[in-house]
């Protein structure tokens, strides 16, 4: 089992990428003044590089759409030209730009929209890193080598010819002092030519050396259970004593709250697929975090974990646990009372493989896990829906909205509450653990690094001012003592405070759904294959678990 665990932790690690796993595009949805637009950009995986941006709008009179890169370090001061999004064609309401990212760290693609409503502008967050290192075909490597040869033999030829001729008077034969002179050029030359290309490649070499060691490098953690007075405690601790790159944009000390939580961490069991949970570890130190898990099913999990820092800069950490069979005191004693955050929820569904029985837990949700187009039931007796696209298939490579569409036990249009300052979150998990990523009804990208971003480029024309950071650990405890204000809270006031910071319109107004209460989740499955999706709602102040199973063609 410990040898399954680490190929696991292996894989996860190999296919790990910031904010997300699988996934290389980042969704946001959202209004760019009177410009209602989704955005999708395509970071390159080697920094400097072009990313990819994609631009989608339903709305008439628009004269001109430009984007640009803006750093986090660098201010509006280290503001790049805007380069111009082309239409596309056949495409209407379809716009593309490249951008070049020149600098790794948190960066945001500034979308500019002109037209006859006025000008708006939405800044879309990215983490420009580089994540890969390619590769030179061996064809290309040959042909430049030969090229190279040649040009050496070249360029010693002309160095000894030059020295045996430039003295010599037209006609004049060469005697054996010029011939020997010539043979002394070329060899000088050659000597010269050799330390020129052993410099240049000790200099291409250190390059190399230097991105490697740079090269963007997930964290790792390990996970433990430990029981305590009849409680079982998940412990998280990551390792950061490895990071090389990025050291202050992505330290652990500068953690800022998404959606009013230092952490947020989901649990799924490996295969099955059955049991979910979305729980919120309170910080111990800046790398050690821990929570209350209920007695969930014994089994192999993945554990998915999202942070996000001062700078921005967001990412999963992920890792894998063994959690053993719940004692009977644990499971008689229990009740969601117990959980550690007011948030935390988690329950159970159909197993992914159809020949297993389900487990029962005791408490949480007991979900029918459902699939698109087919009403089926919440715990709550009302009904939830993920509605087909209108080819009635899902495929690889297009931008979908996923719509959920709730309805209450009598059938009649049912009323969402806010949930973390949203009015859902949804978790979309490969089968084969190849895609994890965790969506907004807004997009795929963390909202705290969009805020962190706005706040650094309204009124700021300088460089980030280093020195003055604030102090680590009063810094923690600031954000500490906010979430525990928050939690404190009311339910209602609480995501009265989550809705103003996140600073979007949460009304739901899809005239498709006039009568229904519906959430929708912009996303681009990467490949092909199955999928499960995790939502979550909240109504009549009760969260709202809900899972489909998707089959998504090439």
């Amino acid at each position: 089992m410990k040898k399954s665990l680490l190929y696991m932790g292996l894989f996860l690690s190999l296919i790990l990428l910031p904010s997300h796993i699988g996934s290389p595009g980042v969704t946001l949805e959202g209004a760019a003044g009177p410009y209602n637009l989704t955005v999708v950009v395509n970071s390159p995986d080697v920094i400097p590089g072009t990313a990819s941006v994609d631009i989608y709008t339903t709305d008439r009179g628009i004269d001109s759409i430009t984007v640009k890169p803006m750093y986090w370090y660098a201010g509006t001061k280290g503001t790049p030209k805007s380069d111009p999004a082309l239409p596309v064609e056949g495409e209407p309401g379809h716009y593309r730009a490249e951008v070049w990212l020149m600098s790794s760290g948190t960066a945001g693609i500034s979308v500019n929209v002109t037209g006859n409503d006025g000008d708006g502008e939405i800044l879309v967050p990215v983490m420009a890193v580089s994540t890969a290192k390619k590769e030179m075909e061996a064809s290309l490597g040959w042909t430049l080598a030969g090229l190279g040869l040649f040009l050496v033999i070249l360029m010693t030829t002309i160095i000894s010819l030059s020295i045996k001729d430039s003295q010599r008077d037209p006609g004049e034969k060469p005697d054996k002092n010029a011939k020997r002179k010539r043979w002394t050029g070329a060899f000088i030359g050659m000597i010269i030519l050799i330390l020129i290309l052993w410099g240049g490649n000790n200099w291409w070499k250190s390059w190399a050396k230097n991105y490697s060691r740079y090269m963007y490098k997930p964290y790792t953690a390990t996970t433990e259970i430990k029981n305590s007075n009849g409680v079982q405690k998940l412990v998280f601790n990551i390792d950061s004593t490895k990071l090389e790159s990025l050291y202050l944009t992505r330290s652990l000390n500068y953690l800022v709250p998404d959606h009013g939580k230092i952490m947020h961490m989901f649990l799924l069991r490996e295969n099955k697929l059955d049991v979910f949970a979305h729980l919120h570890p309170t910080r111990v130190d800046s790398s050690t975090f821990e929570t209350i898990i209920p007695p969930l099913p014994p089994g192999n999990y993945y554990v998915f974990t999202d942070v996000s820092r001062l700078s921005g800069f967001s990412e999963t950490i992920a890792d894998t646990v063994t959690i053993g069979t719940p004692s009977e005191q644990l499971i008689s004693s229990w009740s969601d009372s117990l959980l550690m955050d007011v948030d935390d929820t988690y329950y159970i569904t159909d197993p992914f493989i159809k020949d297993t029985e389900k487990d029962i837990l005791p408490g949480g949700d007991i979900v029918i896990c459902g699939s698109p187009g087919e009403r089926t039931r919440l715990p709550d007796s009302s009904w939830v829906t993920l509605e087909l696209p209108e080819e009635k298939v899902f495929r690889s490579g297009q931008l979908y909205d996923l719509t959920i569409v709730v309805d209450d036990p009598q059938g009649n249009p049912a009323e969402l509450q806010p949930y973390l300052g949203m009015m859902g979150h949804a978790v979309v998990f490969k089968s084969d653990g190849s895609v994890y990523i965790h969506l907004h009804p807004v997009g795929s990208y963390s909202t705290a690094s969009q805020q962190t971003m706005l706040s650094r480029f309204q009124g700021e024309s300088g460089m980030v001012d280093w020195d003055n950071l604030p102090d680590p650990e009063i810094f923690m405890d600031s954000v500490d003592n906010y979430i525990a204000y928050l939690n404190k809270l009311p339910d209602k006031e609480r995501e009265e405070i989550l809705l103003a910071d996140m600073d979007h319109d949460y009304d739901v107004n899809d005239p498709e759904h006039e009568e229904h209460s519906s959430v929708s989740f912009p996303y681009t499955f990467p490949t092909p294959g199955n999928y499960r999706i995790y939502v979550q709602m909240k109504r009549n102040g009760r969260i709202l678990n809900g899972a489909f199973d998707v089959v998504v063609e090439e």
